[in-house]
C-alpha cells in the first residue's frame, strides 16, 4: 500500500563478527535486535559482475556552510571503532601468519615459506599505512575541536556585547573584532569538517534481495531507489517462478557522509500508471564502520513483511587501491560460512523457524 508518511522504522541484523545495523533517522522507541532467519533470496543478474559508482554531480561534497560539531562527535566515535577493529582483524592475521612461519621453520628447513612472508610484509604496510590514516584522522579531529572552542568563545563574547549597552568606540571594535573572529573559526569547522568527511573510505554495498515470503509473487517487478546525500542508486527486479529474483544491478560504491542519512524507497511496478509505493525509510550508516562485511536487513513496510537485504563492506580508503592480500584477510571462511547460511531462496510458505521470526 502507499505510505504517506514516513514510518519509523526498525531494522534487524544478521551479525558477521561485530555487524552492526541500520537505525531509523527518527526512531522513537527502540526495539530490541533478533538475529536474521536464513530467508535472504538467491540473486541472480543480467549483466556481468561490476560495482556501479552512478553519481548525479560530483561525489566530493563542498563544504557545508554551518558546521554540525555533535553529528561529527558521533561519526569520528564511529569511524574510530571501525579502524580500531581493522587493525586488530590484520594484527591477528600477521600473528597467525608469523607463527606459522616459526612452525614451518621448526618441522623442516626444507619447506618453503615464500608465500606465507610475502603475505606478513604485505600486512605490516597495509598496518603502517593504517596507522598513518589513523593519526591524521586524530590530528584533522584535534583541530577540529580547537576551532570549536575558538568559536564559542568567540560566540559568547559577542552575545556579551551585543546584549550591552553600545559603550565606547572600543567597545564597538571589539563586537566587529569576535564577530569576524566567529565568522572566521566557522568557515574553518566547515573546511575541516568536510576534509575529514573526505577520508572516511568507501561503503561497497551488494544488493542481496527483497524477502517477503507471501508477499512476493512470481512476475512481480520492483524498483528500489536509494539516496545518499547526492549519492543516488536505481536498480529494478523481478521475480522469477523459481523464487529467484534478477536484477538489473548489483552492487554499488557510496562515498560516506557526516550529516547525512541513507535513504531506501522501494516501488511495486504494477503497470505505466499504477505504481504502489511500498515504503519509504531512511537509514543510519555510521555503524557501517566495521572490519568485516554486514549483512543487513532493512524493515521496507510497517509490518516489516517486506524487507530488503544488503550486504555492506567498508573500505577505510577512498581509492581501489588497497592491497590485494590484506583485503582478503581473515574474509574467506566469513565467506564461506555466510554463504552457506544466507544463499537460501524464500520458501513458498514460511515454516515454523520464519514464523516465530515475524511474530
Amino acid at each position: 500500500m502507499s505510505l504517506s508518511v514516513r514510518p519509523q522504522r526498525r531494522v534487524l541484523v544478521a551479525k558477521i563478527n561485530r555487524s552492526q545495523s541500520f537505525a531509523g533517522v527518527n526512531s522513537s522507541v527502540e526495539r530490541p535486535f533478533r538475529n536474521l532467519s536464513s530467508f535472504t533470496p538467491t540473486v541472480s543478474r543480467k549483466t556481468g559482475s561490476r560495482v556501479s559508482r552512478m553519481f548525479s554531480m560530483s561525489h566530493k561534497s563542498p563544504p557545508p556552510k554551518v558546521p554540525q560539531p555533535n553529528r561529527l562527535d558521533e561519526v569520528y566515535e564511529a569511524l574510530k571503532k571501525g579502524l580500531t577493529a581493522y587493525l586488530e582483524v590484520h594484527q591477528l592475521e600477521l600473528e597467525k601468519l608469523s607463527t606459522q612461519i616459526r612452525e614451518s621453520k621448526r618441522n623442516s628447513r626444507l619447506v618453503s615459506v615464500t608465500g606465507p612472508r610475502d603475505q606478513v610484509k604485505s600486512i605490516e604496510r597495509f598496518l603502517r599505512r593504517l596507522e598513518f590514516h589513523a593519526s591524521k584522522i586524530d590530528e584533522l579531529y584535534e583541530a577540529y575541536c580547537i576551532q570549536r572552542r575558538l568559536r564559542d568563545g568567540a560566540h559568547n563574547m559577542v552575545k556579551a556585547y551585543s546584549t550591552g549597552s553600545p559603550g565606547s568606540r572600543e567597545a564597538r571594535e571589539s563586537l566587529a573584532e569576535a564577530s569576524k573572529g566567529y565568522k572566521e573559526y566557522t568557515e574553518n569547522m566547515c573546511l575541516l569538517e568536510s576534509e575529514l568527511e573526505s577520508q572516511l573510505g568507501e561503503f561497497h554495498v551488494r544488493m542481496k534481495g527483497l524477502a517477503g515470503f507471501a508477499r512476493l509473487c512470481a512476475g512481480d517487478q520492483y524498483e528500489i531507489f536509494m539516496k545518499y546525500g547526492r549519492q543516488r542508486w536505481k536498480l529494478r527486479g523481478r521475480i522469477e517462478v523459481n523464487s529467484k529474483q534478477v536484477w538489473d544491478s548489483e552492487e554499488m560504491v557510496f562515498l560516506p557522509l557526516i550529516t547525512e542519512f541513507l535513504s531506501i524507497k522501494v516501488t511495486e511496478l504494477k503497470s505505466l500508471a499504477n505504481h504502489v509505493v511500498v515504503g519509504n525509510v531512511s537509514c543510519e550508516t555510521k555503524d557501517l564502520f566495521a572490519a568485516l562485511p554486514q549483512v543487513v536487513a532493512v524493515d521496507i513496510n510497517d509490518l516489516g513483511t517486506i524487507k530488503l537485504s544488503l550486504e555492506v563492506t567498508w573500505n577505510p580508503f577512498d581509492k581501489d587501491d588497497q592491497p590485494s592480500a590484506a583485503s582478503t584477510v581473515n574474509k574467506a571462511s566469513t565467506v564461506n560460512k555466510r554463504f552457506s547460511t544466507y544463499n537460501q531462496s524464500p520458501p513458498d510458505t514460511p515454516s515454523l523457524r520464519e514464523q516465530a521470526f515475524y511474530v
